[in-house]
């Protein structure tokens, strides 16, 4: 069998029994017919059904590297290599899949991204709580922050989750898993003022006296995570700051802080919602590198600008 021929006879699988869309089938045949470039102008083997041993498939992968390809794109075309010879074993169309037992690359870790907390108070200072939408504004980054919840989360919350005599939430998270976040009293007595009052006026706008989500837009319908970042921008733009934030970062900081301040990690795994321990972590690496950078800011043989008496 031709390569051309094979190619088209995996896409057509691709398109009749798995039912892939049009552009992941377009993407395939892109990374098959870069890796059979590759393999022709290097010489590796005639085509890509000839080739022999794994060597040309670490080739490949050390070509795409020194393209400055992301981990992403490498994994990509790796999984796409490899189902595709998958097919070809399958159909016994070549003998091994070459592919099979080289290991995608390991993304890099990277340090979640936080916000500082006197950044946090200024967007909080920065709604307007005497009207509406700005007290609604208000709560809603209060509750990210002191709570961690995901926009997700937050988002699908309703009224009857919030227990202001307890000062608990009930969140519904991943996986359809159940979990109690806790609130402090201030934002208690703040909630109970929007639930009441501030919701009541922004339901109003909607015929749909039924709806029980507890952030209504200036539409009077449910609030969506992209709503959520609208919002976040604004604020952002009321405080005449240039920061960048996101929901998840507030998740973050919330993380960060408690941890800052002593608490220990099961409880904050406990109240973020992460199954593994392993994933709560990352946070110890956040609140290691703010410990370093105070350490070098405060003492006189870390600090290299401290003037010589």
């Amino acid at each position: 069998m031709k390569e051309e021929e094979a190619i088209n006879k995996y896409l057509e699988y691709l398109n009749n029994v798995l039912n892939y869309s049009n552009n992941t089938i377009l993407a395939y045949r892109n990374d098959i017919e870069e890796f059979s470039s590759f393999v022709k102008e290097e010489k590796f083997a005639k085509d890509i059904l000839t080739i022999r041993n794994d060597r040309v498939c670490k080739a490949f992968i050390s070509s795409l590297n020194n393209k400055g390809e992301s981990v992403n794109t490498v994994n990509r075309k790796m999984a796409s290599l490899r189902g595709f010879y998958d097919y070809l074993v399958s159909e016994e169309i070549v003998r091994i899949n070459f592919f099979i037992n080289i290991s995608s690359l390991k993304k890099p870790k990277r340090l979640p991204q936080i916000i500082r907390e006197k950044e946090i108070l200024l967007m909080l200072n920065s709604c307007n709580k005497e009207n509406t939408l700005g007290f609604r504004d208000y709560i809603l980054i209060e509750l990210l922050y002191s709570t961690g919840l995901r926009v997700s989360e937050l988002c699908a919350l309703k009224t009857s989750d919030i227990d202001l005599i307890n000062l608990e939430i009930k969140v519904l998270g991943k996986g359809n898993k159940e979990r109690i976040v806790l609130i402090f009293e201030e934002l208690a007595k703040d909630l109970r003022h929007y639930i009441n009052y501030e919701r009541v006026s922004l339901l109003a706008k909607s015929d749909d006296e039924t709806n029980r989500s507890l952030f209504i837009n200036n539409k009077g319908t449910t609030l969506t995570p992209r709503g959520v970042r609208v919002i976040l921008n604004k604020v952002i733009k009321n405080c005449e700051e240039t920061f960048h934030i996101s929901p998840h970062m507030l998740r973050h900081s919330f993380a960060t802080s408690l941890l800052n301040n002593g608490a220990d990690l099961r409880s904050v795994q406990e109240l973020l919602g992460h199954i593994n321990l392993s994933t709560t972590q990352i946070y110890t690496h956040v609140t290691y590198e703010n410990l370093r950078k105070e350490y070098v800011l405060a003492h006189p043989r870390a600090n290299k600008n401290d003037k010589k008496e």
